[in-house]
């Protein structure tokens, strides 16, 4: 266990730090008030889920409370199902809930509620869950300014460099719509969603036009977790797809098998993920790649699936795999102007 967390002291230290980046999501980027009503759904079976647990309920003294392990799902969707559009609900999950046919995030969405939802928890060690509470901190202006204004840059260029000490991957074609994951929803259907926030994504309107080679420092293993090479993996890409890669592991050549096997001997890259998020980087990490994806820099994925853009010859249910993979970036172009490098965006 990390010493930031062997006493009641230090715990509650880290509680009162995971409130107060609350209270600025709930009130900045949600708008929540005493007049809706607010739900805390969780578990307790892993340090960060009771951290969180314990938060949500100083920040919402007046919340249902909901121990997933202890209600019947029968009562947790009565209440749920008496909840009214613009109420709120918190999702703090060691793994991932489960209610049958009623898909949590994706049913109360439907209903208009806003929803924080935090999975996977128990994937992260006690050990991470420092890095895991600085990353709700939620800077608006640095969320709201940098998203924007890369979403222009995307929008509106026809070719990008991502620079890996060196190695080059080429995208020559236009990029699709970018999507933002900053905490500003208006405009948007939903209220919400995965957290920690800060993403950017988009993908090449033609995904044969991505040439070149990247190196990659992590990537998402059979397992959810990040896995880190000793050595950088060099992908060698053509036309879209990973067609060899140097300094390979076992671990990284099945990901690879696994998608040749499953999506007709192919891997295509296809997301390009801009992370915003400063408290994550090639230092401050933590396990779950759903989590990590968030990091301050550059992420791919490789494999078919990647529903947000349709493709032609690619039906959007059809892809098996989404594997995250982390770029050792040093420089990332869009245009002719270099957005990231040392580490941060630089628009």
């Amino acid at each position: 266990m990390n010493d930031s967390l062997h006493s009641s002291q230090d715990l509650e230290s880290l509680i009162m730090l995971a409130r107060n980046h609350l209270n600025a999501l709930l009130n900045e980027a949600f708008h929540h008030t005493d007049k809706e009503r607010a739900v805390i759904v969780y578990d307790t079976h892993c340090t960060l889920s009771r951290i969180l647990m314990e938060a949500y309920k100083r920040c919402l003294p007046d919340a249902i409370l909901i121990d997933f392990n202890v209600q019947t799902p029968e009562k947790i969707l009565e209440i749920l199902l008496t909840l009214q559009p613009s109420d709120f609900v918190a999702l703090v999950q060691s793994t991932s809930f489960r209610l049958d046919a009623f898909r949590l995030r994706v049913e109360l969405f439907k209903r208009q509620i806003k929803v924080i939802e935090h999975p996977h928890l128990s994937r992260m060690s006690d050990d991470e869950a420092p890095y895991y509470v600085d990353s709700l901190a939620y800077d608006s202006d640095y969320y709201r300014y940098v998203g924007r204004t890369l979403k222009s840059k995307i929008d509106s260029v026809s070719t990008g460099v991502l620079d890996t000490g060196g190695e080059l991957l080429v995208y020559g074609s236009p990029f699709e719509s970018a999507k933002l994951n900053i905490g500003d929803y208006t405009d948007m259907i939903n209220t919400g969603g995965q957290f920690p926030l800060g993403e950017v994504f988009t993908e090449a309107q033609d995904l044969r036009a991505v040439n070149g080679r990247v190196k990659i420092f992590s990537f998402g293993d059979v397992t959810y977790k990040l896995n880190y090479p000793k050595t950088p993996i060099t992908l060698i890409i053509e036309q879209g797809q990973v067609i060899e890669c140097e300094n390979s592991t076992p671990a990284f050549d099945l990901i690879l098998s696994n998608i040749r096997r499953d999506e007709g001997g192919v891997v295509w890259v296809r997301e390009l993920g801009l992370g915003l998020n400063r408290a994550f980087s090639k230092t401050c990490t933590v396990a779950d790649t759903g989590t990590y994806e968030r990091m301050c820099g550059v992420h791919l994925s490789l494999g078919a699936k990647h529903g947000i853009y349709g493709k032609p010859g690619f039906k959007r249910r059809d892809g098996t795999y989404h594997v995250d993979v982390f770029a050792d970036t040093q420089a990332f172009t869009l245009g002719d102007e270099i957005v990231y490098s040392n580490g941060a965006w630089t628009v």
